[in-house]
């Protein structure tokens, strides 16, 4: 397809209109670094889905299942998932009408979470004790993108006191990378009191939640953009863009591939199925970054 970037050509990878996706990538690289930033998700698509066959935790799991939380905690937090997460995911559910169902999921989750008094210092424990992984090659990844000075922004529906954690501990929070998350709010004794406004859902991660930041006002020369998502809900993720000028959009698709493959496949540009790499990633940013 792009002998340039020879991953693409990996069995995990799937593509509707592969001469368009060939014209995206070209045209990033012609327009080089200084114009490209790249908006990524985090929970399932920095990080990975699975290991040897078990799921691994996102950051709200990492809470969720430590030896803070008490056993009933655990349970009712086990009891939101099971029923929000089917709907979720539902291919035949409109964005309208899990909107609302997403806010009541998360805000009943923080609300259990506050029960739980976790304290600000538990958290890198929490983190070192759970089986969270970034996806193989995230070292290049990072490396890639703070060597050739290109934003990374982390946009997450998860925690992101636990997240920026991870990042910490696996070494790779540069200078670079900014996350906008929700956050935990903490008293003076360091107990968890609250999590902050506003809260960021699967489903309106865009320009509203980031509207008095101007975060990415700052970027308006950054006109070339590549977004990793794994759910419908991380496409608005670059909504708030000024001049975008060539947007190439990477879906991780990790669950229930067959069901949901058309639709990632009309979404997003590029789908990768069952795959715990940035394998193809970084073959493109490579490709866009090296002289």
């Amino acid at each position: 397809l792009c002998p340039q970037v020879p991953e693409l050509e990996k069995a995990t990878v799937r593509m509707r209109h592969p001469e368009r996706v060939r014209g995206i990538v070209r045209a990033l690289r012609e327009r080089g670094a200084a114009t490209l930033q790249v908006i990524s998700d985090f929970d399932m698509t920095l990080s990975r889905f699975g290991c040897n066959g078990r799921r691994c935790p996102t950051s709200h799991n990492i809470l969720d299942t430590s030896r803070v939380v008490s056993e009933d905690g655990k349970k009712k937090l086990k009891d939101l998932l099971h029923y929000y997460y089917p709907i979720e995911i539902d291919p035949n559910r409109t964005l309208e009408e899990k909107r609302p169902l997403m806010v009541e999921w998360w805000t009943r989750a923080h609300e259990l979470l506050v029960q739980q008094k976790i304290r600000k210092s538990d958290i890198a424990q929490m983190v070192r004790e759970s089986e969270v992984m970034l996806r193989d090659g995230f070292k290049e990844f990072f490396d890639q993108l703070h060597q050739n000075n290109v934003p990374l922004f982390i946009f997450s529906a998860g925690i992101g006191d636990v997240l920026e954690e991870i990042i910490h501990q696996a070494n790779v929070f540069y200078s670079n990378v900014k996350v906008v998350s929700n956050y935990m709010a903490f008293d003076d004794d360091g107990v968890l009191m609250h999590f902050k406004e506003p809260l960021i859902h699967t489903y309106n991660k865009n320009n509203t939640v980031l509207q008095g930041t101007g975060y990415l006002q700052q970027l308006s020369s950054r006109t070339s953009v590549i977004v990793l998502g794994d759910s419908m809900g991380d496409l608005t993720m670059a909504d708030g863009i000024p001049n975008v000028e060539n947007i190439l959009k990477i879906g991780f698709l990790n669950d229930k591939v067959e069901e949901r493959r058309e639709k990632y496949l009309d979404a997003f540009d590029i789908v990768l199925e069952s795959d715990e790499t940035l394998d193809v990633v970084n073959g493109i940013l490579r490709y866009i970054l090296i002289e």
